[in-house]
């Protein structure tokens, strides 16, 4: 991750980019290089500036933010996108997703959040606010998001089983482990194999 993330502002009301501004303000390692009240200055902008992350609202007038992700993609693909939304439907979602972005968040989500979304989006990981996850996932718990065989390599994980161990038990490569962890630690959001087994723990994936 870079050491200052460079960010362009896209909301189609001032006093949202604003607040957006001040809120971004608090963090010393992000500056604000711009800010856009539509689609298409938001695309041109960033072909201009560069930025490491574009927060994109979705609904504005003329080019909407989705629109304007797909451009950007495109044209300037070292340029992250985050959407920044206060619509929580399923459909837009996916379709935000499916457009190039990053990440999603809702507008009313805490400082903290914001910023963790920005720096995982700028380190070129997706990241999708936590408020959001039941309607990502389509309505499924979090357990249904993992396969039967990374429940099986977590629960051994949690028994305190290193890599070469969990090989062993289910006659496969370490390499094989490594990859399930790696798609384990993915989908449940964790930092490390302790986080991923502790969220597992609370959300009841494994005993």
């Amino acid at each position: 991750m870079p050491d200052e993330i460079s960010c362009l502002i896209v909301d189609d009301h001032e006093v949202v980019r604003e607040g957006l501004r001040l809120s971004l303000s608090r963090a010393p390692h992000i500056r604000v290089i711009g800010e856009a009240a539509d689609g298409a200055s938001a695309v041109e902008l960033a072909e201009r500036r560069k930025p490491d992350v574009v927060i994109m609202d979705v609904r504005m007038p003329g080019m909407d933010g989705l629109e304007a992700t797909k451009l950007l993609t495109d044209r300037v693909p070292d340029s992250k996108v985050l959407i920044f939304t206060a619509f929580s439907e399923k459909s837009l979602l996916s379709r935000g997703l499916e457009s190039g972005a990053k990440g999603y968040i809702l507008k009313e989500a805490p400082h903290q959040t914001l910023v963790r979304a920005i720096e995982k989006v700028a380190a070129g990981d997706g990241y999708v606010d936590p408020a959001l996850m039941p309607a990502f996932l389509g309505g499924k718990d979090r357990d249904e998001m993992l396969t039967g065989r990374e429940r099986e390599i977590l629960q051994l994980l949690a028994d305190g089983m290193s890599n070469a161990d969990v090989a062993g038990r289910l006659f496969i490569s370490q390499e094989t482990v490594k990859s399930h962890v790696r798609h384990i630690l993915a989908k449940l959001e964790a930092d490390t194999r302790t986080h991923a087994v502790a969220i597992a723990l609370r959300e009841s994936i494994i005993d």
